[in-house]
């Protein structure tokens, strides 16, 4: 059964046609009730949350509907990939810090009016570091479908040419599409453009590409959020930092979230019983990603091979698998 706290939050966010408050509350009453070996229950109480997601029987917040996301036309073509991911808030396992400043950033664009009015701008500049797999392109689709917003990826390998001034132009014609259409705006990779003016392997469009990225971004005053996610923030030029309004640092799982990625991934499988100090030892290391790939394969050989019952031999021997695949 639900707990009393799940109860409340779940009319809490009834109440407040929070329609991704409330999917994520009942969505963790279902791995509650398939923890408890209630696993017919679980699986009606999440149909029920997909039927209801795709059908849009709840309110959105505020009456506005997800708007579409357009195929970018012209010479934005090639240069701006849109991104459909149904990553949602409640599949995004974080430390409380990572957490904390995410919900900061949602906090402050709902109420970027309310801030408005006393001369303040909501945080919508982001600067995501940390090792591949740790969630930050994941993060900037939950915080593209939290804010009803569409999700758009800039295509580096489209941007950068070698010829003197054609990747600068390029760039101007990305921050005049996110002046003018409200949207979360994905640079991964971003150390592709990012790297320090001066550097061994600099090359002259490159630097010029960051300047005009600099100059740009410093400018840019649209209602729109700009996040650059890298694997490599050691290669990045020191005059970005200052251009963004905060700089979260992803790290790989601890014991505590490699617990909950187990959880949620096998929520379908009684999970009673498992050695979870084992668990999260061997797990030590590996990115989330990876943490989430393992349980998968371990899904699979309990279904395929155990009638459906999982083990922690099981686990542990998909995740000693894919450190193996790191060495």
């Amino acid at each position: 059964m639900a707990t009393a706290e799940q109860i409340k939050a779940l009319l809490k966010s009834h109440a407040e046609r929070d329609e991704q408050r409330f999917f994520s509350v009942a969505l963790q009453v279902a791995a509650k009730e398939a923890r408890q070996g209630h696993h017919k229950l679980a699986a009606d109480i999440k149909a029920m949350v997909e039927r209801s997601q795709r059908s849009g029987s709840l309110s959105v917040a505020g009456g506005k509907p997800t708007p579409l996301v357009q195929q970018p036309k012209g010479e934005l073509k090639g240069l701006l990939e849109p991104v459909h991911s149904p990553a949602r808030n409640s599949e995004l396992i974080l430390s409380r810090e990572v957490r904390g400043r995410l919900e900061q950033v949602l906090l402050e664009q709902r109420q970027r009016e309310r801030l408005a009015a006393f001369g303040l701008f909501p945080r919508r500049k982001l600067l995501f570091t940390g090792p591949p797999g740790t969630g930050k392109t994941m993060s900037a689709a939950v915080l593209a479908n939290e804010l009803k917003l569409p999700l758009y990826l800039i295509v580096l390998d489209n941007l950068i040419t070698r010829f003197m001034g054609e990747t600068a132009a390029k760039l101007r014609l990305i921050f005049d599409q996110i002046k003018q259409t409200r949207a979360v705006y994905l640079f991964d990779e971003f150390d592709a453009i990012g790297t320090q003016r001066g550097a061994q392997n600099d090359v002259g469009e490159i630097r010029r590409v960051l300047n005009s990225f600099l100059l740009f971004v410093e400018q840019d005053a649209s209602e729109s959020v700009i996040v650059a996610a890298t694997n490599h923030p050691e290669l990045l030029d020191k005059a970005l930092y200052r251009r963004f309004d905060d700089i979260v640092r992803f790290d790989k799982p601890g014991a505590e979230q490699v617990r909950l990625l187990v959880e949620n991934r096998l929520a379908m499988f009684n999970a009673d019983g498992l050695a979870w100090d084992e668990i999260t030892r061997v797990a030590d290391g590996l990115s989330s990603a990876e943490v989430t790939r393992a349980c998968e394969d371990a899904a699979k050989e309990a279904v395929l091979y155990h009638d459906a019952t999982i083990t922690t031999s099981m686990i542990v021997k998909a995740l000693e698998y894919r450190k193996l695949g790191n060495q």
